[in-house]
């Protein structure tokens, strides 16, 4: 028996999620030599407005501490970020971003953009206000039904 899963929300989302997400990384790694993780990575950063533990960027990324690690070599490598001992614990590295990290981030923003202008391209604007409302909502909703489980990630 053929099942189609095609109009599942789950099935959706993570579709779309999937496709905007080698799009994205295809086009930042030609456009500005970074892939989509490294620009998790910068972006995580970049919200967070201060330095804050390998430890801490690998939960808040959910990825695990030695994957963090690499991409933040990388990065630091690259000029992107700053990596420090932590003036708390010394066996800890600090990350913080680079100068000239925001035009890195403004790029990838603009991708991002355009992928989406893309993507949504087909609904009105109110649509596609009313999508990202809705989606919201989704991700409230299972936020509240599984207390404990953290923030959603950008």
């Amino acid at each position: 028996m053929k099942r189609d899963f095609t109009q599942r929300f789950s099935f959706l989302v993570n579709d779309v999620a999937r496709l905007f997400g080698a799009q994205f990384d295809r086009l930042a790694r030609e456009r500005i030599g970074l892939s989509r993780a490294q620009c998790r990575v910068l972006g995580a950063l970049a919200m967070r407005g201060e330095p804050m533990s390998q430890a801490e960027l690998a939960q808040h990324l959910e990825l695990s501490a030695m994957t963090v690690g690499g991409l933040c070599e990388r990065l630091e490598a690259a000029g992107w970020v700053l990596r420090t001992t932590s003036p708390v614990d010394r066996r800890a590295k600090e990350v913080q971003l680079a100068e000239g990290a925001e035009k890195a981030l403004d790029a990838a923003l603009k991708i991002s953009d355009s992928l989406q202008a893309s993507a949504l391209g087909a609904l009105s604007p109110e649509e596609r206000a009313q999508l990202v409302a809705l989606l919201i909502k989704a991700r409230q909703g299972l936020m509240e039904s599984a207390p404990g489980t953290g923030e959603a990630q950008p």
